[in-house]
């Protein structure tokens, strides 16, 4: 075999490989060898054909085998002998591949770069700490009973206030004719929660149960059905109820309908639950900082087919993302945006082989049970479809490294910050989500993205509220606004 350099510019290499046509009509006839072996030819015994007749029949056949087979042992011989890491996938180009010739094909590969990691001792990294009192757990619990708290009927003939439940069927018009999601029976409605469009609920006030009543509003600009949007819709509706909502009193008995044994143990979980949920916010604010400075620290030279496979990705994800919502077209632009991205790809790929660098001198792996751990949470996630998704995650090799991944990741982080120089720091909770919007605010400014991809940070966790019933072209319009004003 013989191998010459064509390129060697830094991590880009070019190796023109040529194998010897006697190594490759060896390689041929022992395929053909082993073809001859399991067909079945009329006139000859099996095993027995000539080896002229089964290169006649199959020899074009076998030919991409043998091809494959040749390119990827002189590849890796090739490799090996250089002492070439790849990046990624080489990519080759057949030159030459005659019948009784020479096989001639040119590897262009980038290979991965020497990485020497800094000391982490020198690095400085704080980990903050919330501090969660007593008033917290009290309101969370009180926010827990407003969510949990049932309804009654009113007494007497008083009429429809904010914070009441109106039991109403509706059906809405525009222009004379129905339009779909306008119409629902028996819809509990609270009154105030802001939950149907401008002006709707308004007019629901000051009613009492069997009214009728005729509510005409105009549907907002944004609303994503362009028949609707804008227009004036009238619907008609009658009042079959009026309910007012029944506190739940905070007691052991509260306690004991959710599983508890006392309202101190129902205490006592909420504390764990909210500290749990700071903390892990904590941690990701303490990650961010940490990656920002190891991103600082190292700068060594990227693999190009790395960081063009990235930045295609996230340019795909950014392109889709303005398709999906081309309302909000200027929403998304980005002041130099193939720049931006470009700057994105860089930093994750520089972080990527750095973790995978130190895991792999550090011995750091991710075990089979830890992978089928988070595999089923992520099933989980999914009521009823728990066992497709484990099947669809291991019957491909690319969804099960995007399990592994972010395990590996936080392996590597967790590995970093026992050395590092952390200090920490008692933090309130009004305290952490002003630091959080600071730093958000900051990477817009420096990024000067109006809506990033990818890139988002997380917030600290907001008590969730009860969920809302809504009509379903009400839920689309919500959904959109969210998208919108989301970052």
């Amino acid at each position: 075999m013989e191998v010459t350099d064509i390129k060697n510019e830094g991590l880009s290499h070019e190796l023109k490989i040529i194998v010897p046509a006697e190594d490759v009509e060896t390689k041929l006839k022992a395929k053909l060898e082993e073809v001859s072996g399991k067909v079945s030819i009329p006139g000859f015994r099996p095993g027995k054909v000539p080896p002229s007749i089964i290169r006649q029949r199959y020899g074009e056949a076998v030919r991409g085998e043998v091809l494959e087979m040749a390119v990827g042992e002189a590849m890796a011989s090739a490799l090996k002998e250089r002492d070439l890491q790849p990046a990624m996938q080489p990519k080759v180009e057949i030159q030459k591949f005659e019948d009784g010739e020479e096989l001639e094909f040119i590897v262009k590969v980038d290979v991965l770069p020497e990485i020497d990691p800094v000391d982490f001792k020198t690095v400085e990294v704080e980990k903050l700490k919330v501090a969660v009192d007593e008033e917290q757990i009290e309101k969370s619990l009180a926010d827990m009973a407003e969510n949990m708290a049932g309804s009654e009927p009113i007494s007497g003939k008083r009429k429809s206030k904010t914070g009441d439940i109106v039991v109403l069927d509706f059906e809405g018009k525009v222009g004379g004719e129905p339009f779909d999601g306008g119409k629902a029976s028996d819809f509990h409605l609270t009154l105030g929660s802001n939950q149907f469009v401008p002006g709707f609920e308004d007019q629901l006030l000051g009613l009492t149960a069997g009214s009728d009543v005729s509510v005409k509003v105009t549907m907002p600009d944004e609303y994503p059905a362009e028949n609707l949007a804008g227009k004036e819709a009238i619907f008609e509706c009658t009042v079959k109820e009026i309910r007012e909502k029944k506190e739940a009193e905070l007691n052991d008995e509260f306690a004991k309908n959710l599983g508890l044994e006392s309202l101190d143990a129902l205490r006592t979980q909420m504390r764990e639950r909210t500290e749990s949920e700071y903390s892990s916010v904590c941690r990701e604010k303490t990650k961010r900082a940490l990656l920002d400075k190891l991103d600082n620290l190292h700068q060594f030279e990227l693999p190009g087919s790395m960081v063009g496979s990235e930045y295609d990705s996230i340019w795909q994800q950014y392109l889709e993302a303005k398709k999906n919502h081309p309302e909000n077209a200027e929403d998304d632009e980005v002041e130099n945006p193939e720049k931006f991205y470009r700057n994105v790809a860089e930093r994750r790929v520089r972080l990527g082989l750095l973790l995978a660098a130190v895991g792999q001198r550090n011995n750091i792996d991710v075990s089979a049970e830890e992978v089928n751990r988070a595999l089923i949470a992520e099933a989980q996630r999914h009521p009823g479809q728990e066992k497709k998704i484990i099947e669809m995650y291991r019957e491909n090799n690319q969804a099960m490294a995007s399990i592994r991944a972010p395990l590996f990741e936080d392996k590597v982080v967790d590995f970093i910050l026992e050395m590092a120089n952390v200090s920490e720091r008692e933090v309130t909770l009004d305290e952490l989500k002003k630091e959080i919007e600071a730093e958000q605010m900051a990477a817009a400014e420096k990024s000067q993205p109006k809506k990033k991809v990818s890139t988002k940070k997380k917030a600290a966790p907001k008590k969730k509220a009860a969920p809302k019933k809504k009509t379903p072209a009400k839920k689309t319009a919500r959904s959109a606004k969210k998208d919108k004003n989301d970052e």
